[in-house]
């Protein structure tokens, strides 16, 4: 499964879905803070679902989504997105912090900005606005591919967030400070499907392996194997429920070695086969489905696609 750097997109993009996609895998190599200005977004992790519903900002990681937009009432799903890189953000809040004494401590901690790779919450009436006001600006030809302008509205969104009371949003945006973790993440991210060694992931991190193994437990609390099994059989989870291949396509799209080692790893890990697991959770898309949309989610099993923004 190849994964693409969005690097080179635009910055502030508004995104309108006619047709329903079914559940997609997007991998984000920037972070992104974005604005659900009709229907409604699902973020997956297993067979956990949140919502994220119109009216809402929210924000995504470096790293792989499991996302599912629903348009609303026969009409288009439609949300405005912001990317920017870690380097982006220090440059605004450098200038932010000096210009204008913005204060940029985080100590913001919980279960839900620990554990997640997104957050979202009711826009206020400030950040609607702003969302609102970018839509204008995406429609005036004077200011499309205008970098200093996308840099402007950029700076106000991060302003805006950062001058908000604690938050699992604020604190999101603030961890991103530190560019060198984002590098190290995404060569993290941009490696879960391919067949390499440890000792290879130390080296595209420019790392000794002894100093790898140690920066890699502490962004993410468990050894690396351990980490890569759970990220592959995440997603044989999703796979299980949302298509119809077979469970050895399954292992081998995950990079298991073989279909008995994955289902070996995937019992342990779960307690049942992956047989079983599909069996069990066979109408979980159908049966979880809310506000209509129904014969939408039936017709986007087995859609599963890969993607990058």
């Amino acid at each position: 499964m190849n994964f693409l750097a969005n690097d080179s997109h635009a910055t502030i993009v508004k995104y309108v879905e006619t047709n329903y996609a079914g559940i997609q895998l997007l991998h984000h190599s920037r972070c992104a803070v974005g604005y659900i200005v009709r229907g409604s977004k699902n973020i997956y992790y297993g067979d956990s679902r949140y919502t994220i519903s119109r009216g809402e900002v929210f924000y995504l990681g470096v790293g792989n989504h499991y996302i599912e937009d629903l348009p609303e009432d026969g009409r288009s799903f439609e949300q405005i997105v912001v990317y920017y890189s870690p380097e982006q953000l220090q440059r605004i809040l450098l200038n932010l912090n000096m210009n204008y004494s913005i204060n940029i401590t985080n100590s913001h901690l919980c279960d839900q900005c620990r554990r997640h790779n997104h957050v979202s919450l009711p826009a206020t009436t400030t950040l609607r606005n702003l969302f609102n006001h970018v839509t204008s600006f995406l429609y005036d030809d004077n200011f499309i591919h205008d970098a200093a302008a996308e840099n402007l509205k950029m700076t106000e969104l991060i302003y805006t967030i950062v001058s908000m009371d604690e938050c699992c949003l604020r604190s999101k945006i603030l961890s991103n400070v530190d560019a060198a973790y984002g590098n190290f993440e995404q060569v993290i991210y941009s490696h879960i499907f391919r067949d390499i060694s440890i000792e290879e992931l130390a080296s595209k991190s420019h790392r000794s392996l002894t100093s790898f193994k140690k920066e890699f437990k502490r962004h993410f609390s468990i050894p690396p194997h351990r980490w890569f099994i759970r990220q592959r059989l995440m997603q044989s989870r999703l796979l299980l429920i949302s298509t119809s291949k077979s469970i050895s396509e399954i292992g081998n799209e995950c990079t298991f070695p073989n279909t008995s080692h994955f289902i070996k790893l995937f019992k342990k890990e779960y307690g049942m086969t992956p047989a079983i697991y599909r069996s069990r959770h066979s109408n979980f898309l159908l049966s979880s489905c809310e506000n209509g949309h129904d014969d939408q989610i039936a017709a986007g099993l087995g859609r599963l696609q890969s993607s990058a923004v």
